[in-house]
């Protein structure tokens, strides 16, 4: 059973996936959709996926604003984790995605990419660094439970 990660954004999300074992996330494919409110589309993709990949979890970043606070797109991320857990069946957690975005274009430009490759693959990374930071705080609450036993 895998895990999968969700950037959700305007008009696209990201998609990556953890192996088999979950230690490691890799980027699937971007959807991409011409206005921010069609969604059926989306959603139907992403239970393809969910098939494909043998998912039972997903995680979606959840945009808070650098302060800690909630803005407009935490309420858009909000309604889309309720459609996905009714389409889907699975659970879904919110991830802390300060940043990923950043640290997803920084590891492009180290590699060299230009900024329209960047612009193409920056949701899928971002969905990647979401899921690996999820799966390695897993390992590290249940690494600190084992200690406290």
């Amino acid at each position: 059973m895998r895990i999968m990660g969700l950037d959700f954004g305007s008009k696209t999300v990201g998609v990556a996936v953890s192996d088999p074992l979950g230690i490691t996330a890799q980027g699937v494919e971007i959807i991409r959709r011409k206005s921010q409110s069609k969604l059926r589309q989306t959603l139907a993709r992403i239970e393809e996926l969910v098939e494909e990949y043998d998912v039972n979890e997903l995680v979606l970043g959840f945009p808070k604003n650098m302060n800690g606070t909630e803005g407009e797109r935490c309420e858009r991320t909000k309604e889309f984790k309720e459609l996905l857990e009714k389409r889907t069946g699975l659970p879904v957690a919110l991830w802390d995605e300060r940043l990923t975005t950043v640290a997803a274009d920084r590891s492009m430009m180290e590699k060299g990419m230009g900024r329209y490759e960047r612009k193409e693959y920056v949701d899928e990374i971002a969905a990647i660094f979401i899921l690996q930071g999820y799966m390695d705080a897993k390992k590290m609450a249940a690494a600190t439970a084992e200690d406290t036993l």
